[in-house]
């Protein structure tokens, strides 16, 4: 039987070390002719049919007028090989440069969007904005991925995941537990 632990406060702003969603991804967009490359941690799947993804852009961002007047982009899934690109992207504006040439990244043609996908990365997931409601309020933006796909080895690459600080997690260990999953549950 799993123990209790010993726990403490901790201030509010940290607990996105604890639940930020999902690995680190790069967003690729495409707006007049100019390319840029985002680093991304704050995501989520909001539905699996149609297949909807919704994330965070800030206002700020470079990437947010491009992919807001493009209304699409590739969310592409680095892998810990990328790790100190991601955070190069994430520190520099696309403004003033080209980020796969500064950062040595492929940019290929990506099946139903105009937004290059960057061959370098483990996954590649084409989206088109689906619905734009919550953007002037929140920087919110849903997405419904359009094409996908992934290296055919690993079939668990290992991701990573930011907790703030500058620190980041590595996918560890895979657990299994089919034999007690029931299709519909989680």
């Amino acid at each position: 039987m799993p123990h209790t632990a010993t726990k403490q406060s901790i201030p509010v702003e940290r607990v996105r070390r604890y639940l930020e969603p999902g690995p680190i991804l790069l967003v690729s967009s495409r707006w007049r002719e100019k390319t840029n490359i985002m680093t991304m941690g704050w995501h989520l799947i909001m539905e699996f049919s149609p297949s909807l993804f919704g994330c965070v852009i800030a206002a700020g961002n470079h990437s947010f007028e491009m992919i807001r007047e493009s209304r699409e982009c590739v969310v592409n899934l680095p892998t810990t090989q990328l790790t100190d690109t991601v955070v190069k992207i994430g520190n520099t504006s696309g403004a003033g440069i080209d980020k796969f040439a500064e950062f040595g990244l492929t940019p290929l043609d990506a099946e139903g969007v105009n937004a290059p996908l960057i061959a370098e990365c483990y996954g590649n997931f084409a989206c088109r904005l689906y619905d734009d409601a919550l953007i002037d309020k929140y920087n919110f933006f849903i997405f419904e991925v359009v094409s996908a796909q992934v290296a055919t080895r690993p079939d668990l690459p290992e991701t990573i995941h930011y907790t703030g600080d500058g620190v980041f997690t590595v996918s560890g260990k895979t657990i299994s537990r089919r034999h007690l999953f029931r299709p519909g549950m989680l």
